[in-house]
């Protein structure tokens, strides 16, 4: 590997230095782009650059798929148990570099380390759940009559495109890359170009994992640029995104040109409910995690908090107590000890937060807390909310993705309901509340793919992640994620009777 595909970078606070590559990663081999153009990746902690990155064009997509397609004829027969050898293999590698992926995740997209820390163990875990699906695509025998032996097989697509947002990056390509490659795929992922570098590292350990040359191919390039070359190439049979409604929509009719199979996970404006029943202390912890978690750069954050307001005592008191935590939070670099929420991961998304937190101001939203920026250098802003929200505001029914959050207030649960259902999106929700009955009754009338109780954001590799309405198509995780990744073949025999 040339030493040209690598930069010396440094990690703020504990002055940690570390080899980050910089290449194209295509064929188990780092190269340089064709077009010799290359991008700057810059910290959103310092607003500073951090180095140069290959920049993928048409010809690297075309170069790419054509390794996968070459790699896809011989990894979907291969036996199932040596898929999932490096699956897990690649799962022990990221565990055993945990501490440093969850440091380049920190330093390129800005989150706190403890949110890093939590996705590289969800990541982890995932690859490991994925291997050992590797072996359990199972068809199925159906039977129709005594003169016919007929069956199904799940087989892979072929090539597959990924595209994954900014705001995970890892944890994303563990969601597409497990079952793709589990189930006898191969793929080429881009990367969101403002968090390329954790990808680009785990590549070294994808090689050393033991994946054939060209199964696993990630190549950072733009949108307009690299993503359009995967998303009209040919020989790519599925695209999985992941990242806002209205570029999801884009994916969608793109991918109708050649007639690809798609799954999209897309925005959200979850509700996040409180009873006037709940675990107040435990309650406040999870709206807390629910909208203020990664910064808010979360698609099923709990950005709309419906809080009873039947006994106005009970609400004032949660919005009060909710104040004082929400104030307790500590904002700054993720390498600073005790610091809960860092720097937004774009200055265009800084932008949109504080453009969205002026119109609640200007429109005369009342304000609990927050409401401003931090500091001059880096995207830090104060954990944010508006209280007494109509439910028509912008900011009730607009995707933010920062931390700021809106309460409502409701008096029935019909009336929740429906304000909770009153949306384009449905992706996670939650209920807090220590009736089991209510807790049942609202959760089967929400409109969202996640329904949490008592918890929020509360992720596992085993339970499927996806959104109703505009939130997307098909889901992550879980058994159901290896459907996106396969196709059922037919086979029917018909049996003559033997003559002796």
């Amino acid at each position: 590997m040339s030493s040209n595909h690598f930069a010396s970078l440094t990690f703020p606070i504990i002055n940690k230095t570390y080899e980050q590559p910089t290449g194209l990663f295509i064929n188990n081999e780092w190269v340089a782009s064709k077009s010799g153009k290359t991008f700057e990746v810059t910290s959103p902690i310092t607003e500073e650059k951090l180095c140069d990155v290959q920049l993928a064009g048409e010809e690297d997509v075309e170069i790419a798929v054509q390794a996968a397609y070459k790699a896809f004829k011989t990894w979907k027969f291969v036996e199932p148990s040596v898929r999932a050898k490096c699956l897990f293999k690649l799962a022990d590698l990221i565990e055993e570099n945990k501490e440093l992926i969850a440091q380049i995740e920190s330093l390129d997209n800005g989150k706190a380390l403890h949110c890093a820390q939590f996705d590289l163990n969800l990541v982890i875990e995932c690859i490991r759940s994925c291997g050992g699906y590797a072996d359990k695509n199972d068809g199925r025998s159906i039977v129709t009559d005594a003169n016919h032996m007929t069956y199904t097989k799940r087989e892979p697509l072929g090539v597959c495109g990924a595209i994954t947002p900014w705001n995970f990056p890892l944890l994303m390509l563990a969601w597409k890359l497990g079952p793709c490659v589990a189930v006898g795929n191969t793929m080429v992922l881009k990367p969101a170009s403002a968090t390329v570098l954790s990808n680009l590292f785990v590549c070294q350990l994808i090689k050393e994992a033991g994946f054939p040359e060209g199964v696993i191919n990630i190549i950072p390039g733009s949108g307009r640029g690299c993503g359009n070359s995967i998303l009209n190439h040919p020989l790519i049979k599925k695209i999985s995104f992941t990242g806002s409604t209205g570029v999801g929509k884009t994916v969608m009719t793109q991918c109708a040109n050649s007639i690809k199979k798609v799954t999209l996970e897309l925005g959200g404006k979850s509700p996040n409910i409180v009873f006037d029943d709940c675990n107040v202390e435990e309650t406040i912890k999870n709206v807390i995690k629910g909208i203020f978690f990664n910064g808010g750069e979360v698609c099923c954050a709990g950005s709309r908090i419906y809080i009873q307001a039947t006994n106005e005592e009970f609400y004032n008191s949660f919005l009060a107590k909710l104040k004082t935590a929400i104030e307790e939070i500590k904002v700054g670099n993720p390498f600073e000890e005790g610091v809960y929420q860092g720097a937004q991961t774009t200055p265009d998304q800084f932008q949109e937060v504080m453009d969205y937190i002026k119109a609640g101001k200007d429109t005369g939203l009342k304000l609990l807390t927050g409401g401003e920026r931090i500091g001059t250098k880096g995207y830090f802003v104060k954990p944010t909310i508006f209280y007494d929200v109509p439910q028509n505001s912008k900011l009730t029914q607009e995707e933010i993705f920062g931390p700021v959050g809106v309460v409502l207030p409701f008096k029935s649960i019909d009336e929740l309901i429906e304000k909770a259902n009153d949306s384009d999106f449905g992706l996670g929700s939650g209920i807090h509340t220590e009736d089991l009955n209510k807790a049942i009754y609202v959760s089967d009338r929400l409109e969202a793919g996640s329904v949490w109780i008592n918890t929020y954001n509360d992720l596992h590799q085993n339970v499927p992640f996806g959104g109703y309405k505009q939130s997307g198509i098909g889901r992550e995780m879980g058994i159901e994620a290896f459907d996106n990744f396969v196709q059922t073949k037919a086979i029917r025999y018909k049996i003559r009777v033997p003559q002796i």
